[in-house]
């Protein structure tokens, strides 16, 4: 049995319309946390007061950033430039650290210092701090009020990334819905139209986007979007090429586009279609995960812990929402539009939907542990919030997805009982639709005949106005004695009248059609369910979209520990050494942190101090703590420091040597028992 479906109604527009709220406040919501790297620590400390002029300002970053030369700038007490402009990298190891170095002779005064740049997952970031010399002053300088990614241009560039996932899972999982499930689909129109307006999509946002790039990350003027050098700079970044790389794919998703609806379509072979469609399936499987991976080298996937794990995943949970999503689209399309869709393309669909869902629980589960990292991340950043919402929404997606495979069950297994009923039902109705033919056969031949006495009396009075009323009521009685079946009867030399019987032809099967759509309940409900899956699925994608322009659990919650008034754990050279070691023993009073100041932190002799307290801060005595220096680069040590105990929770040693500048392991022994003890160690770099 066929199927036809009405046009979209009311239902439909309501779902969308508040898909279209959700969508917006999410949207909304998303600008003030569009940062992934995060500032850890700043030397002078925010708000510091330094009694004489620092040689540098410095920055620590929870993860690699993208640095310029106007990346960081210091401004006096009236507004102007107290740097020299000279981006210094002080990175080492795993610590990200950036500097700029201050002009000679600076006087006493508040000096701002505002920077911006690109973490290492395409999100700008930005912010700015003060600091005095010598003793606070009013400043002339502003501190900047608008966040970096933020303005009409994020507004633009979230939406542009919101469409192009939409874009691609249109584009790939349509594809995917026509070879895997319809081969036939691929002649239908509504499904070639909605395929190729997916390309479309995804391939105007891309352009959208990458024309909106520079000022996204720089001057947030819209105006900037045409600018050439801006352009070329950021055709030189890791996100300008993944850009790039995405359209160069599109071209060639473009060309499968083409001989999916085009050769393929019109193959009637049955080898050379299925030869036609392998290939067609290994391209399109290549090109679509090379089009997913360019999302995952570019954003969160490609930095953070083990990226060489998450790229991978990545593609692979974006192929899966593809898979479902793209496909519950083509779905929806065919069932409201098509003439038709076969009971066994909808089962296979329902197939590969279930597989895809398994991909995505395992794909997301691997994610969320990457991200979050911790339970109180879940529930206490904005980042875990949104993940638990979009769990919430998966498990709604897939509640209303296991209704429509009850209903796709339903559809492809009947029971022989309502067979046997239908089939008897369709022979009565047929019955009755040869008999009303027969009876308006007759009619019409009786119609005819009257027609034609009506006429010879019309003859016989010549001039006679009601001879000609009366053939012309003969005439109107022949043509409603007709029916839509009359029409291969028809005279040819009458092209009215044939093309009248044509339409009354196309009105009747429209009608029976309707009937046979309305007396399906089966397909109805299916048509309800898919429906308002694809609705969640809309919400779902707009979640999905402000996570990946959101600050990971993880970071927030680094940076949260470390705070802005943190100094790090790397020294700036010529400055003190001051770190935190939480440490945990396993036995009574096992848990506290060991503060270690090393003064004036350079090579030569230094000023030992360790101080041990409780995670509520108060100082905790413990029977032993040893300390030991490594320079590994050098082979040098360990060199072992022995500090005297001062007072309860505070160690010292004085005349520390450190032999040359480095990059120093800190290893720090702690006994809290006589047989708990840990040893906890961070690298530092000495200058």
């Amino acid at each position: 049995m066929t199927t036809t479906a009405p046009r979209l109604g009311t239902a439909l527009a309501r779902l969308l319309i508040l898909a279209a709220a959700l969508l917006g406040t999410l949207l909304a919501g998303a600008a003030p946390a569009s940062a992934h790297a995060a500032l850890t620590g700043s030397d002078p400390k925010d708000g510091a007061v330094v009694a004489t002029a620092p040689k540098e300002v410095n920055l620590t970053f929870s993860e690699q950033v993208a640095m310029s030369a106007d990346s960081i700038r210091v401004l006096d007490p009236a507004g102007r430039r107290a740097d020299t402009g000279e981006i210094l990298d002080l990175c080492s190891g795993s610590i990200v650290r950036y500097g700029v170095a201050l002009r000679a002779g600076l006087p006493d005064g508040t000096y701002t210092v505002a920077w911006q740049t690109v973490s290492a997952d395409s999100h700008p970031i930005s912010g700015a701090f003060t600091f005095s010399i010598g003793a606070p002053s009013t400043t002339s300088v502003a501190l900047p009020d608008r966040t970096a990614g933020g303005g009409l241009v994020g507004t633009l560039y979230g939406i542009a990334r919101y469409v192009s996932y939409a874009g691609f899972a249109v584009l790939v999982g349509g594809g995917a819905f026509v070879l895997a499930c319809w081969p036939r689909g691929a002649s239908v129109r509504p499904v070639q139209q909605t395929v190729v307006r997916g390309w479309l999509t995804l391939t105007g946002a891309t352009l959208v986007m990458l024309l909106l790039r520079s000022p996204y990350t720089g001057s947030g003027e819209l105006s900037d979007a045409f600018d050439l050098a801006g352009l070329k700079a950021v055709l030189e970044t890791k996100t300008g090429a993944a850009l790039t790389s995405r359209l160069l794919l599109l071209g060639a998703a473009a060309l499968f586009v083409a001989v999916l609806f085009g050769a393929y379509a019109r193959r009637t072979d049955p080898k050379e279609r299925k030869d036609l469609a392998f290939g067609l399936g290994l391209g399109g499987t290549v090109v679509a995960a090379g089009i997913a991976g360019t999302w995952a080298l570019a954003e969160h996937a490609s930095t953070g812990i083990q990226p060489g794990i998450a790229m991978p995943v990545d593609i692979l949970h974006l192929l899966a929402v593809a898979a479902w999503l793209g496909g519950l689209t083509v779905l929806l399309v065919s069932l409201y539009k098509a003439p038709s869709v076969d009971r066994s393309a909808i089962e296979r669909f329902s197939k590969v939907a279930f597989g895809s869902v398994a991909v995505l629980a395992a794909t997301g589960l691997y994610q969320s542990w990457r991200q979050v990292g911790s339970w109180s991340a879940l529930t206490g950043t904005r980042y875990g919030q949104l993940l638990l919402v979009k769990i919430g929404l998966m498990c709604v997606l897939i509640g209303i997805a296991w209704i429509s495979r009850r209903w796709t069950q339903r559809l492809a297994d009947p029971k022989p009982a309502e067979e046997a009923e239908e089939a008897e039902e369709a022979e009565e109705a047929e019955q009755a639709e040869q008999a009303e033919q027969a009876e308006q056969a007759e009619q019409a031949e009786a119609s005819e005949q009257a027609g034609a006495e009506e006429a010879d009396k019309a003859d016989s009075a010549e001039g006679s106005d009601e001879a000609d009323k009366a053939g012309a009521e003969a005439a109107d009685a022949t043509g409603a004695g007709r029916t839509a079946e009359d029409a291969e009867t028809a005279d040819p030399a009458d092209p009215e009248r044939a093309a009248q019987l044509a339409r009354q032809r196309a009105a009747v099967a429209t009608a029976r059609r309707k009937r046979e759509r309305d007396a399906d309940p089966e397909r109805a409900g299916l048509r309800r369910s898919v429906l308002t899956e694809a609705a969640v699925a809309v919400v779902l994608l707009a979640v999905t979209t402000v996570l990946t322009s959101t600050e990971p659990g993880r970071t927030e919650e680094e940076a949260g520990r470390g705070g802005t008034a943190a100094s790090g754990p790397a020294a700036v050279p010529d400055r003190p050494v001051d770190i935190r070691l939480p440490f945990d023993t396993g036995g009574v009073d096992g848990k506290g942190i060991v503060r270690l100041s090393l003064d004036p932190g350079r090579t030569g002799a230094n000023a030992l101090h360790l101080f041990v307290e409780r995670p509520n801060g108060k100082p905790l005595d413990v029977p032993e703590i040893k300390v030991a220096l490594t320079l590994e680069a050098k082979d040098v040590g360990p060199l072992p420091v022995a500090p005297d105990r001062i007072q309860t929770g505070h160690w010292s040693a004085s005349g520390v040597q450190i032999p040359m500048p480095g990059e120093w392991r800190i290893q720090v022994t702690v006994r809290t028992s006589e047989i708990d003890q840990t040893t906890i160690e961070k690298n530092v770099k000495i200058g």
